[in-house]
């Protein structure tokens, strides 16, 4: 993380009626509260370093 710089937390919750929703993947390691960065084709935790990918899209014709 770059200094000074602080991270959007609305942006990782949504709101509706009495439920809060994580809108981000969480790191199956490292456990709740440790969201996953999605990249264009990965999932990647920026504490411990998990990796996941991301299913080839298929073309239906």
């Amino acid at each position: 993380m770059t200094k000074g710089k602080k991270t959007a937390k609305y942006k990782y919750y949504k709101i509706e009626g009495d439920k809060v929703i994580r809108l981000k993947k969480m790191c199956p390691k490292c456990g709740p509260g440790v969201f996953m960065a999605e990249h264009l084709n990965r999932f990647s935790c920026g504490k411990c370093g998990y990796m996941e990918w991301k299913q080839p899209q298929k073309k239906e014709e």
